[in-house]
């Protein structure tokens, strides 16, 4: 199991305390782009065209990463 797919796993069991890196690191492993120009946003992109704004704020709130998860695997 990749360091990516522990902590998607983790993110899964405890959506609290993450930052911005860790999500860059888990779209990173599965080929999920991101975007951050300038802005307070940083948007995550699928191939398939999807896009997730997420606030690069710490901390990222529970609803974020869940929605990240789902993001991610979905």
């Amino acid at each position: 199991m990749s360091t990516a797919e522990k902590l998607l796993e983790r993110m899964r069991n405890n959506p609290r305390d993450w930052r911005i890196e860790q999500l860059k690191t888990i779209a990173r492993a599965n080929q999920i782009e991101w975007r951050q120009q300038g802005t307070s946003h940083v948007v995550f992109v699928r191939r398939d065209g999807q896009t997730l704004p997420i606030p690069a704020n710490r901390p990222i709130k529970p609803v974020y990463i869940k929605k990240f998860v789902e993001f991610v695997t979905g």
